[in-house]
């Protein structure tokens, strides 16, 4: 049995549609992993076991071990494609980590302190704009997730990139490319009843 951060997988010799519907029919999901200093390979991983390890939330966002014919390589999740109809997994890309190099991951964003924070006590509602950020950082320091604290929120604020406090030696991408890009990830909101509350 894998652990929650292990695929494992087997080598798919075939590629194109006519070899990835063979490999569903089986109930295996057609996947890739590519990157680092070797050529991309072709995998088969199993249904059951990929709607399993999806079901974390953590996977997303740390290095997993992908073992492919019992020899296991360090990886990140890069995609996944869903069925738009089907509780089904269509395909995975998997990207080569080396762990002396830099490399960019999207990584959840957690709310905290929504309720107690000062727009929330007079009723106010948090709009998210954002559910994750892409960040830089070496394999060793990516977070599982980054907390975003809501607490200082009034209503009519909005935190940015720029407000969240990161862990140490973690960069979020956008903020390299200017203060443009210092995007809102949370607004707070007067609610119906705060607003009555004011008038």
């Amino acid at each position: 049995m894998s652990s929650v951060f292990e695929f494992v997988a087997e080598s798919r010799g075939q590629s194109g549609k006519n070899a990835a519907k063979r490999a569903r029919r089986a109930g295996n999901v057609p996947a890739v992993i590519y990157g680092g200093h070797s050529e991309p390979q072709m995998l088969l991983i199993n249904h059951n076991e990929v709607i399993k390890h999806l079901a974390h939330e953590a996977v997303y966002s740390h290095v997993l071990d992908v073992t492919v014919d019992g020899r296991t390589e360090k990886a990140v999740l890069k995609g996944v494609q869903r069925h738009p109809a089907k509780f089904q997994v269509l395909h995975m890309d998997f990207l080569r980590v080396t762990m002396s190099e830099a490399l960019k991951v999207h990584v959840p964003l957690h709310f905290i302190n929504e309720q107690v924070s000062v727009g929330g006590k007079k009723g106010g509602i948090v709009a998210h704009a954002m559910i994750d950020v892409e960040v830089i950082c070496l394999p060793t320091a990516l977070p599982d997730y980054i907390e975003v604290d809501l607490k200082n929120l009034d209503i009519g604020d909005s935190a940015h990139l720029s407000d969240i406090i990161l862990p140490a030696g973690v960069e979020i991408v956008a903020l390299a490319q200017g203060p443009e890009h210092d995007h809102p990830v949370a607004s707070m909101m007067a609610s119906k009843a705060s607003k009555d509350d004011v008038s």
